[in-house]
């Protein structure tokens, strides 16, 4: 495909996948409408790379399907003043996006050719407000908290309370929710801070691999 195919293909991503499915916000189809999904992907799928599927990278991990995380995104309720981090930056898709709705991005990747394909994708777009760091994901990266929005670009069979923690008051973190107990589709889902306390809310159902960071450990009984 060439440039003006891929330019076509966003543009029926925008308008079959994603404003059908809910997603109204202007902030968040401009930015998934000014970023060029096929640059995230590996290159033998970038003529792929607008379907409404998750995507394989690498070593079992995933790009989100456009319109669940359009959708994830837009319940974060972006503010151009936010503090945002996102847990699982991948090749920076997500982090791209919400760089041109929030004021800053921080991107935690614990894979290290992910977060080189990452900041090649984030300089070869001029990204400037967006700084990735490499970590383990459970840990999020507290020396920037509190964060007003948090993201974790994948699925999870439970969000860590160190993450939470990092959360701003009234700050929301949104996943895909995926208890390892339950074989059905999961939840896509946000967390909202009120004092020390969080609740979680159900969205829409959504299925999307596990981040292997966030599955709960198999307990062996003898």
């Amino acid at each position: 495909m060439n440039e003006q195919s891929f330019d076509h293909a966003r543009k029926m991503m925008l308008e079959s996948q994603i404003r059908p499915n809910k997603v109204i916000d202007e902030l968040v189809l401009s930015a998934f409408a000014e970023t060029p999904r096929e640059l995230f992907v590996q290159k033998a799928m970038r003529d792929i790379a607008y379907i409404d599927e998750d995507l394989p990278l690498c070593n079992g991990r995933y790009l989100m399907e456009p319109m669940i995380l359009a959708r994830l995104i837009q319940s974060l309720a972006l503010q151009i003043s936010d503090n945002v981090m996102i847990v699982g930056v991948g090749t920076g898709y997500s982090a791209t996006i919400i760089s041109q709705i929030a004021a800053s991005v921080i991107g935690i990747e614990s894979r290290a050719p992910l977060l080189q394909k990452a900041e090649s994708n984030l300089a070869t777009l001029d990204v400037s407000n967006t700084i990735l760091f490499k970590g383990r994901l459970q840990d999020g990266y507290e020396k920037e908290a509190p964060y007003n929005a948090i993201l974790i670009d994948g699925g999870v069979s439970f969000v860590p309370d160190n993450i939470l923690n990092q959360l701003s008051e009234n700050g929301r973190l949104v996943s895909i929710y995926r208890p390892s107990n339950i074989a059905s589709a999961g939840e896509a889902s946000v967390w909202m801070r009120s004092g020390k306390k969080f609740s979680r809310t159900c969205l829409f159902n959504a299925q999307v691999p596990t981040l292997e960071e966030f599955k709960e450990k198999t307990e062996f009984r003898f």
